[in-house]
């Protein structure tokens, strides 16, 4: 980790101001920091509530110190004239706004677009909220659970004889971060080439139901619900995760015609190699069944370092499931850099996520930890701010 300048870093010259708080759109304005843009995180009275989520370092989440690498911090009570004020101050001179308010909040204290964007007219504001801007739904609360569930995603994800679970981490949120960061990204070159500002509206449910594949064309067509199917992927076969002699589980996908001849030769099942009704993908899913029985009987008589050994070999895809722990063993990830050091202010070594993506002429950076509250309050605001007592709503 260094602290250097980022006028070699590719957004250098773009200033972004970041409203709102959590996940959603810090996680888009982090996108923004790494690649060298100017974020300037405003953070209400108490500061952001990351600051302590999940576990703690003192007393500030480790979380916290990942997620706001390379923003600056200024401290500002938006729901006072004084804070709006020097907020709009701050818009003369941006290019981007990020807010995850739920929809209205902003008009509520005059800093919603109609006003932001006579203030700036090629200001792009990327406002992210449960349901979007507008629609009957467009006033509740939305968070990424939330959104999960109405995107369709957690109808999927699960056993089909036990209740929808989760991923044990916010897609919904991070899902919207993207999108809205690729639209906010295609609203900045619009500006580039004379156009005017716009707003970028990402809904969290949006995001996840844009990743859905084919769920609703199937329905449409065929009047098909997609089920839960647990580890394995329907239609698809064999793509599986399957026990090993020693309790672990490794995660095969052998669903190409190509893979499957190289797998079934690899676990001593010629014979299946050389069916003729499981040379394409439909006769095998037509079988899976019996074809995860085979692989299974298989990978339950050796432990897993000397099933992927093997399917390394054989070229077929194939992986333990990695806990955080072999993720920080994992030499792939070690070999690409995106296993950093850095240190935190009392000196403790702290390992995070390198930067994705790998641009080969101007690759993001990592120049320091997410700051204090209001640690660039006086650089920003040109004075030290006030004692704020209040929270926004």
């Amino acid at each position: 980790m260094s602290v250097d300048d980022s006028s070699a870093l590719p957004l250098s010259g773009i200033t972004v101001i970041e409203l709102g708080s959590l996940i959603a759109g810090p996680y888009a304005g982090s996108l923004f920091a790494q690649f060298g843009a100017e974020v300037i995180k405003v953070e209400p009275p108490g500061g952001d509530p990351l600051r302590t989520w999940r576990k703690l370092h003192g007393d500030t989440s480790l979380w916290w110190y990942v997620q706001s690498r390379n923003k600056k911090s200024v401290a500002l009570d938006l729901a006072s004239t004084d804070g709006q004020a020097a907020l709009k101050k701050l818009v003369e001179r941006a290019d981007v706004v990020i807010e995850n308010f739920r929809p209205g909040t902003l008009e509520r204290w005059g800093l919603g677009w109609a006003e932001l964007s006579q203030i700036n007219p090629k200001l792009v504001m990327l406002r992210v909220s449960g349901y979007g801007q507008d629609g009957p739904k467009r006033d509740l609360p939305g968070f990424a659970a939330i959104a999960e569930a109405v995107g369709g995603l957690r109808y999927v994800t699960g056993f089909a004889d036990r209740p929808p679970v989760r991923t044990g981490v916010s897609l919904g949120d991070t899902l919207a971060a993207l999108y809205g960061t690729i639209g906010t990204m295609v609203a900045l070159h619009h500006v580039k080439n004379g156009g005017a500002g716009q707003v970028v509206d990402m809904a969290l449910n949006e995001a996840v139901f844009a990743v859905m594949e084919s769920l609703v064309p199937e329905y449409s067509t065929q009047g098909f619900i997609r089920e839960r199917s647990g580890a394995s992927l329907p239609g698809i076969a064999p793509s599986n995760t399957y026990e090993c002699a020693d309790g672990r589980h490794v995660v095969i996908a052998a669903n190409a015609d190509s893979l499957f001849q190289r797998l079934m030769i690899a676990i001593d099942r010629e014979d299946l190699a050389k069916d003729p009704g499981l040379q394409r993908n439909d006769g095998r899913v037509a079988h899976a069944d019996e074809l995860d029985a085979a692989i299974n009987a298989w990978t339950s008589r050796l432990p897993i370092d000397e099933v992927v050994r093997r399917l390394e070999l054989a070229a077929v895809p194939a992986s333990k499931i990695h806990s955080a722990a072999d993720i920080v063993n994992d030499p792939q990830l070690q070999a690409r850099g995106m296993l950093e050091s850095a240190r935190l202010p009392d000196g403790l070594r702290l390992t995070i996520p390198g930067i994705v993506p790998k641009l080969s002429a101007t690759p993001g950076r990592t120049r320091w930890l997410g700051p204090r509250l209001g640690a660039h309050s006086e650089e920003i605001l040109g004075a030290p701010p006030p004692v704020l007592t209040t929270k926004p709503d």
